[in-house]
């Protein structure tokens, strides 16, 4: 049986990486074993849970259900990237991360990488949300400890310009 490889080149939380890798290895696979990011977990394995969410090119994605070969010539930021992230990037992630700690929706943790990676892209569409609309976007992301009321609070807060506070 051959042995399915391909070259891959993409930007991971600032940083050039190249790696040649199966062709069947889902991206998040490839994050937490290739490069040690163990940061975005793996749940469910069938992109129900939310909890290996990370940013693609910006858009938010379940990295067990893209190929990492998917995202070849992308630029990836995982939660390990957030903070670090220039500019108003890192000052929107800086202030969800200080949101949630805040408003304690962090609770067990398994959840908040994920969670944090839609409520980014969410953020940075730069329009404000009312409740609802902060719910319908973060639905495809479960916790299991907080019933979304802190998280809702604290993704709220930083719309409306309170997150760092």
């Amino acid at each position: 049986m051959m042995d399915r490889t391909r070259a891959l080149a993409m930007t991971v939380n600032g940083e050039a990486v190249s790696r040649d890798v199966p062709v069947r290895i889902n991206l998040v696979d490839f994050l937490r074993g290739e490069l040690g990011l163990t940061g975005s977990h793996v749940g469910c394995e069938h992109g129900v849970c939310g909890a290996c969410t990370v940013l693609v090119d910006g858009q938010s994605v379940r990295g067990c259900l893209m190929l990492a070969v998917q995202a070849d010539g992308a630029e990836v930021t995982t939660v390990e990237g957030f903070a670090e992230a220039p500019g108003e990037t890192g000052r929107q992630a800086r202030a969800l991360q200080q949101a949630f700690h805040r408003h304690n929706a962090l609770q067990c943790g398994f959840c908040s990488p994920g969670m944090l990676a839609s409520a980014l892209e969410l953020v940075q569409a730069g329009k404000t949300c009312d409740r609802a609309e902060i719910r319908e976007h973060i639905s495809g992301n479960y916790c299991r400890c907080t019933g979304y009321q802190a998280i809702v609070d604290a993704i709220e807060d930083v719309m409306l310009g309170r997150g760092g506070q």
